[in-house]
Protein backbone atom coordinates (compact mmCIF):
# COMPACT_ATOMS: atom_id res chain seq x y z
CA UNK A 1 0.00 0.00 0.00
CA UNK A 2 0.73 3.76 -0.32
CA UNK A 3 0.06 6.79 1.97
CA UNK A 4 -2.32 8.89 0.67
CA UNK A 5 -0.38 11.83 0.65
CA UNK A 6 1.16 12.95 -3.00
CA UNK A 7 4.86 13.09 -1.65
CA UNK A 8 6.82 9.81 -0.60
CA UNK A 9 10.04 9.73 1.62
CA UNK A 10 12.46 6.70 1.22
CA UNK A 11 15.28 7.29 3.76
CA UNK A 12 18.76 6.69 2.85
CA UNK A 13 21.12 4.98 6.09
CA UNK A 14 23.03 7.67 7.72
CA UNK A 15 26.53 7.91 6.99
CA UNK A 16 28.94 6.29 8.28
CA UNK A 17 32.31 7.85 9.49
CA UNK A 18 31.26 11.03 10.37
CA UNK A 19 34.03 11.84 13.19
CA UNK A 20 36.59 11.75 10.94
CA UNK A 21 39.25 13.51 9.81
CA UNK A 22 38.08 16.77 7.81
CA UNK A 23 39.48 16.07 4.02
CA UNK A 24 41.72 18.85 2.64
CA UNK A 25 39.09 19.95 -0.17
CA UNK A 26 37.20 21.68 1.87
CA UNK A 27 34.87 21.26 -1.11
CA UNK A 28 32.43 18.52 0.26
CA UNK A 29 30.05 20.51 3.13
CA UNK A 30 26.18 19.10 2.96
CA UNK A 31 23.81 21.70 1.36
CA UNK A 32 21.66 22.64 4.79
CA UNK A 33 18.42 24.13 4.10
CA UNK A 34 20.02 27.87 4.71
CA UNK A 35 21.73 27.65 2.11
CA UNK A 36 19.39 27.13 -0.83
CA UNK A 37 19.64 30.84 -1.73
CA UNK A 38 22.58 33.14 -3.64
CA UNK A 39 25.09 33.66 -0.92
CA UNK A 40 25.28 37.62 -0.17
CA UNK A 41 28.40 38.11 -0.71
CA UNK A 42 28.25 37.28 -4.67
CA UNK A 43 27.02 38.74 -7.32
CA UNK A 44 23.86 38.24 -8.18
CA UNK A 45 22.35 38.06 -5.03
CA UNK A 46 19.16 39.62 -3.89
CA UNK A 47 17.94 39.98 -8.18
CA UNK A 48 14.23 40.08 -7.53
CA UNK A 49 14.26 37.35 -10.16
CA UNK A 50 11.26 34.43 -9.35
CA UNK A 51 9.63 34.31 -12.33
CA UNK A 52 6.07 33.33 -12.22
CA UNK A 53 6.06 31.25 -15.42
CA UNK A 54 5.44 30.10 -17.77
CA UNK A 55 4.90 33.71 -19.83
CA UNK A 56 6.00 35.74 -22.64
CA UNK A 57 8.55 37.57 -20.54
CA UNK A 58 10.01 34.94 -18.64
CA UNK A 59 13.39 34.71 -20.62
CA UNK A 60 14.22 38.35 -20.24
CA UNK A 61 13.71 37.21 -17.01
CA UNK A 62 15.96 34.70 -16.56
CA UNK A 63 18.47 35.01 -19.08
CA UNK A 64 20.50 38.14 -16.66
CA UNK A 65 19.75 36.35 -13.51
CA UNK A 66 20.80 33.10 -14.81
CA UNK A 67 24.47 34.74 -16.45
CA UNK A 68 25.21 36.60 -12.90
CA UNK A 69 24.46 33.35 -11.42
CA UNK A 70 26.82 31.31 -13.51
CA UNK A 71 29.54 34.24 -13.48
CA UNK A 72 29.24 34.49 -9.29
CA UNK A 73 31.75 31.87 -8.23
CA UNK A 74 34.27 32.34 -11.16
CA UNK A 75 34.27 36.30 -10.48
CA UNK A 76 34.73 35.43 -6.72
CA UNK A 77 37.40 33.61 -7.43
CA UNK A 78 39.15 35.79 -9.97
CA UNK A 79 39.39 38.45 -7.18
CA UNK A 80 40.34 36.30 -4.53
CA UNK A 81 43.28 35.14 -6.82
CA UNK A 82 44.02 38.43 -7.78
CA UNK A 83 44.60 39.29 -3.86
CA UNK A 84 46.17 36.48 -2.98
CA UNK A 85 49.37 36.30 -5.54
CA UNK A 86 49.43 39.96 -6.36
CA UNK A 87 47.79 39.97 -9.42
CA UNK A 88 47.74 42.93 -11.50
CA UNK A 89 43.96 42.14 -12.77
CA UNK A 90 40.78 40.10 -11.87
CA UNK A 91 41.27 39.40 -15.70
CA UNK A 92 44.68 37.59 -14.43
CA UNK A 93 42.94 35.32 -12.50
CA UNK A 94 40.43 34.29 -14.90
CA UNK A 95 43.18 33.43 -17.08
CA UNK A 96 44.52 31.01 -14.73
CA UNK A 97 41.42 29.16 -13.66
CA UNK A 98 40.86 29.02 -17.45
CA UNK A 99 44.07 27.31 -18.04
CA UNK A 100 44.07 25.08 -15.04
CA UNK A 101 40.73 23.68 -15.86
CA UNK A 102 41.24 22.91 -19.75
CA UNK A 103 44.58 21.16 -18.50
CA UNK A 104 42.87 19.19 -16.01
CA UNK A 105 39.15 19.08 -17.73
CA UNK A 106 37.46 20.46 -14.90
CA UNK A 107 34.35 23.41 -15.45
CA UNK A 108 35.31 26.20 -14.88
CA UNK A 109 32.63 27.10 -11.96
CA UNK A 110 33.76 23.62 -10.58
CA UNK A 111 37.04 25.18 -10.07
CA UNK A 112 36.26 28.49 -9.10
CA UNK A 113 34.11 26.90 -6.22
CA UNK A 114 37.13 25.23 -4.98
CA UNK A 115 38.97 28.25 -4.72
CA UNK A 116 36.38 29.74 -2.82
CA UNK A 117 35.50 27.61 -0.22
CA UNK A 118 39.41 25.85 -0.11
CA UNK A 119 41.68 26.97 2.91
CA UNK A 120 44.47 29.22 1.23
CA UNK A 121 47.87 27.91 0.40
CA UNK A 122 50.76 28.07 2.66
CA UNK A 123 53.05 30.76 0.12
CA UNK A 124 55.97 29.63 1.44
CA UNK A 125 55.23 26.19 -0.17
CA UNK A 126 55.55 24.59 -3.34
CA UNK A 127 52.62 22.48 -3.05
CA UNK A 128 48.96 23.62 -1.74
CA UNK A 129 48.14 19.88 -0.35
CA UNK A 130 51.79 18.35 1.19
CA UNK A 131 51.18 14.75 1.94
CA UNK A 132 47.75 14.52 -0.05
CA UNK A 133 47.05 10.40 -0.62
CA UNK A 134 46.34 9.56 -4.27
CA UNK A 135 43.70 6.87 -4.91
CA UNK A 136 42.71 5.25 -7.81
CA UNK A 137 38.88 5.95 -9.02
CA UNK A 138 36.36 3.90 -7.66
CA UNK A 139 34.48 1.48 -9.60
CA UNK A 140 31.24 2.47 -11.31
CA UNK A 141 29.24 -0.37 -11.82
CA UNK A 142 25.94 -0.27 -14.05
CA UNK A 143 26.88 3.15 -15.03
CA UNK A 144 27.29 3.77 -18.51
CA UNK A 145 30.17 5.25 -19.59
CA UNK A 146 30.56 6.15 -23.44
CA UNK A 147 33.88 4.16 -23.84
CA UNK A 148 35.39 6.01 -20.73
CA UNK A 149 36.50 4.09 -17.97
CA UNK A 150 38.57 4.24 -14.37
CA UNK A 151 40.58 6.98 -13.26
CA UNK A 152 39.86 7.98 -18.10
CA UNK A 153 36.22 9.04 -16.90
CA UNK A 154 35.44 12.43 -16.86
CA UNK A 155 32.69 13.87 -14.52
CA UNK A 156 30.63 15.00 -17.85
CA UNK A 157 30.81 11.04 -18.34
CA UNK A 158 29.85 10.02 -15.35
CA UNK A 159 26.75 12.09 -14.62
CA UNK A 160 25.60 11.15 -18.15
CA UNK A 161 25.77 8.02 -17.17
CA UNK A 162 24.50 8.18 -13.84
CA UNK A 163 21.18 9.65 -15.78
CA UNK A 164 20.88 6.91 -17.75
CA UNK A 165 21.05 4.72 -14.68
CA UNK A 166 18.31 6.60 -13.00
CA UNK A 167 16.39 6.68 -16.07
CA UNK A 168 16.90 3.10 -16.47
CA UNK A 169 15.60 2.22 -13.20
CA UNK A 170 12.38 4.66 -12.82
CA UNK A 171 11.45 3.68 -16.98
CA UNK A 172 10.87 7.09 -18.14
CA UNK A 173 12.71 9.31 -20.73
CA UNK A 174 12.95 12.78 -18.89
CA UNK A 175 15.04 13.79 -16.09
CA UNK A 176 18.10 16.09 -14.88
CA UNK A 177 21.52 15.78 -12.92
CA UNK A 178 22.23 19.06 -10.76
CA UNK A 179 25.32 19.64 -8.90
CA UNK A 180 25.35 21.39 -5.46
CA UNK A 181 28.30 24.14 -5.19
CA UNK A 182 28.05 27.20 -3.79
CA UNK A 183 24.92 26.62 -1.73
CA UNK A 184 23.25 26.57 -5.25
CA UNK A 185 21.68 23.00 -6.62
CA UNK A 186 23.26 23.84 -10.11
CA UNK A 187 22.02 22.09 -13.64
CA UNK A 188 24.67 19.93 -15.01
CA UNK A 189 23.23 17.50 -17.84
CA UNK A 190 19.64 17.40 -18.41
CA UNK A 191 17.41 15.06 -21.43
CA UNK A 192 14.08 14.90 -22.79
CA UNK A 193 12.87 18.57 -21.25
CA UNK A 194 12.29 21.75 -22.37
CA UNK A 195 14.56 24.56 -22.87
CA UNK A 196 11.60 26.56 -20.75
CA UNK A 197 12.35 24.29 -18.11
CA UNK A 198 16.05 23.92 -18.11
CA UNK A 199 16.39 27.79 -18.14
CA UNK A 200 13.61 28.50 -15.40
CA UNK A 201 16.20 25.71 -13.43
CA UNK A 202 19.45 26.38 -14.10
CA UNK A 203 20.33 26.99 -10.48
CA UNK A 204 17.88 25.75 -8.07
CA UNK A 205 17.58 28.39 -5.13
CA UNK A 206 14.11 28.22 -3.23
CA UNK A 207 13.42 25.27 -1.44
CA UNK A 208 9.56 24.44 -3.20
CA UNK A 209 11.13 21.50 -5.34
CA UNK A 210 11.70 17.71 -5.28
CA UNK A 211 15.44 18.47 -5.93
CA UNK A 212 16.04 20.66 -3.17
CA UNK A 213 13.88 18.64 -0.70
CA UNK A 214 15.99 15.88 -1.33
CA UNK A 215 18.79 17.67 -1.09
CA UNK A 216 17.58 19.20 2.65
CA UNK A 217 16.54 16.25 3.70
CA UNK A 218 19.05 13.47 2.30
CA UNK A 219 16.40 11.58 1.39
CA UNK A 220 15.24 10.58 -1.96
CA UNK A 221 11.31 12.11 -2.35
CA UNK A 222 9.02 10.96 -4.97
CA UNK A 223 6.17 13.53 -5.81
CA UNK A 224 3.52 11.68 -7.07
CA UNK A 225 1.41 14.03 -8.38
CA UNK A 226 2.77 17.62 -9.40
CA UNK A 227 -0.67 19.41 -9.46
CA UNK A 228 -1.18 18.61 -6.36
CA UNK A 229 1.89 18.78 -4.31
CA UNK A 230 1.63 21.32 -1.80
CA UNK A 231 5.22 22.28 -1.57
CA UNK A 232 5.76 23.21 -4.54
CA UNK A 233 5.53 27.07 -5.26
CA UNK A 234 3.05 27.88 -8.25
CA UNK A 235 5.75 28.92 -10.60
CA UNK A 236 7.91 25.91 -10.21
CA UNK A 237 4.58 23.66 -10.83
CA UNK A 238 3.29 25.47 -13.91
CA UNK A 239 6.53 25.47 -15.77
CA UNK A 240 6.92 21.57 -14.75
CA UNK A 241 3.40 20.97 -15.64
CA UNK A 242 4.03 22.66 -18.93
CA UNK A 243 7.42 20.60 -19.67
CA UNK A 244 4.92 17.52 -19.82
CA UNK A 245 5.91 16.28 -16.02
CA UNK A 246 3.30 14.96 -13.45
CA UNK A 247 5.16 13.44 -11.07
CA UNK A 248 8.68 13.34 -10.54
CA UNK A 249 11.23 11.48 -8.09
CA UNK A 250 14.55 12.71 -6.82
CA UNK A 251 17.30 10.95 -5.48
CA UNK A 252 20.48 12.89 -3.55
CA UNK A 253 24.40 12.04 -4.47
CA UNK A 254 25.78 11.95 -0.96
CA UNK A 255 29.98 11.26 -0.15
CA UNK A 256 30.67 8.92 2.35
CA UNK A 257 30.52 11.14 4.91
CA UNK A 258 26.78 12.48 4.01
CA UNK A 259 27.49 15.45 2.33
CA UNK A 260 25.04 16.28 -0.15
CA UNK A 261 27.48 16.63 -3.52
CA UNK A 262 24.11 17.07 -5.76
CA UNK A 263 20.63 14.88 -7.05
CA UNK A 264 19.07 13.19 -10.03
CA UNK A 265 15.80 13.63 -10.85
CA UNK A 266 13.69 11.79 -13.25
CA UNK A 267 10.07 13.58 -14.30
CA UNK A 268 7.75 11.32 -15.40
CA UNK A 269 4.08 12.18 -18.19
CA UNK A 270 1.96 10.81 -15.79
CA UNK A 271 1.28 10.28 -12.35
CA UNK A 272 2.96 7.60 -9.81
CA UNK A 273 1.78 5.49 -7.17
CA UNK A 274 5.27 5.28 -5.80
CA UNK A 275 8.46 2.71 -6.06
CA UNK A 276 8.97 -0.56 -4.98
CA UNK A 277 11.48 -1.10 -2.35
CA UNK A 278 13.67 -2.91 -5.03
CA UNK A 279 13.47 0.40 -7.34
CA UNK A 280 14.14 2.49 -4.61
CA UNK A 281 17.40 0.10 -3.40
CA UNK A 282 18.83 0.65 -6.50
CA UNK A 283 18.09 4.35 -6.78
CA UNK A 284 20.38 4.18 -3.80
CA UNK A 285 22.62 2.05 -4.60
CA UNK A 286 23.22 4.63 -7.99
CA UNK A 287 23.36 7.49 -5.97
CA UNK A 288 26.23 6.04 -3.58
CA UNK A 289 28.59 4.57 -6.34
CA UNK A 290 27.94 8.20 -8.15
CA UNK A 291 28.58 9.87 -4.37
CA UNK A 292 32.09 8.38 -4.26
CA UNK A 293 33.38 8.46 -7.30
CA UNK A 294 32.09 12.57 -7.54
CA UNK A 295 34.08 12.71 -3.55
CA UNK A 296 37.14 10.95 -5.26
CA UNK A 297 37.35 13.09 -8.51
CA UNK A 298 36.88 16.11 -6.03
CA UNK A 299 39.78 14.94 -3.51
CA UNK A 300 42.03 13.99 -6.66
CA UNK A 301 41.31 16.02 -10.18
CA UNK A 302 39.87 18.91 -8.54
CA UNK A 303 43.08 19.42 -6.03
CA UNK A 304 45.25 18.56 -8.87
CA UNK A 305 44.13 21.34 -10.68
CA UNK A 306 44.29 23.59 -7.49
CA UNK A 307 47.70 22.43 -7.02
CA UNK A 308 48.33 23.40 -10.32
CA UNK A 309 46.65 27.09 -10.56
CA UNK A 310 49.30 27.48 -7.49
CA UNK A 311 52.13 26.49 -9.06
CA UNK A 312 51.42 28.80 -11.78
CA UNK A 313 50.37 31.68 -10.13
CA UNK A 314 53.41 31.30 -7.73
CA UNK A 315 55.63 31.24 -10.88
CA UNK A 316 54.18 34.40 -12.73
CA UNK A 317 54.21 35.90 -9.22
CA UNK A 318 58.06 35.09 -9.64
CA UNK A 319 58.59 36.19 -13.04
CA UNK A 320 56.94 39.69 -12.69
CA UNK A 321 59.51 40.23 -9.17
CA UNK A 322 62.30 39.44 -11.28
CA UNK A 323 61.10 41.05 -14.25
CA UNK A 324 60.89 44.57 -11.33
CA UNK A 325 64.51 43.95 -10.20
CA UNK A 326 66.01 43.25 -13.72
CA UNK A 327 68.14 46.31 -15.24
CA UNK A 328 67.49 48.02 -18.69
CA UNK A 329 70.06 45.88 -20.24
CA UNK A 330 68.89 42.76 -19.26
CA UNK A 331 70.79 41.55 -16.17
CA UNK A 332 69.29 41.51 -12.82
CA UNK A 333 70.05 44.18 -9.61
CA UNK A 334 71.14 42.38 -6.95
CA UNK A 335 69.93 43.25 -3.62
CA UNK A 336 73.01 43.15 -0.47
Amino acid sequence: MTEPDTRTRAGLPEPSGLSGPVEPSGLLEPVEPSRLSVPSGLPGHDTGVRPDGPHPGQEAELAPRNRMLARAAVSSAQDILRQRYGLPSAQAGFELLREASQRHNVKLHTLADAVIRVPCPDHERGVWFPGRARTSAPPLPRIPLAGHSGDAATQGSVLSGALTRVLEITQTGMGNVQLAEHGLLRLEKHTGLSRQFTDFFAFVDHPSTSCAQAAQDREQVTVRDVATEPFFDEGSRRVILHAGSRACHSVPLLNERGAVLGVISSHHPQPLTGYSRTRLEALRTTAATVGRWLSWHRRTVVLDALEDLHFSARRKRGDRDAARTARPDGGAVHSP
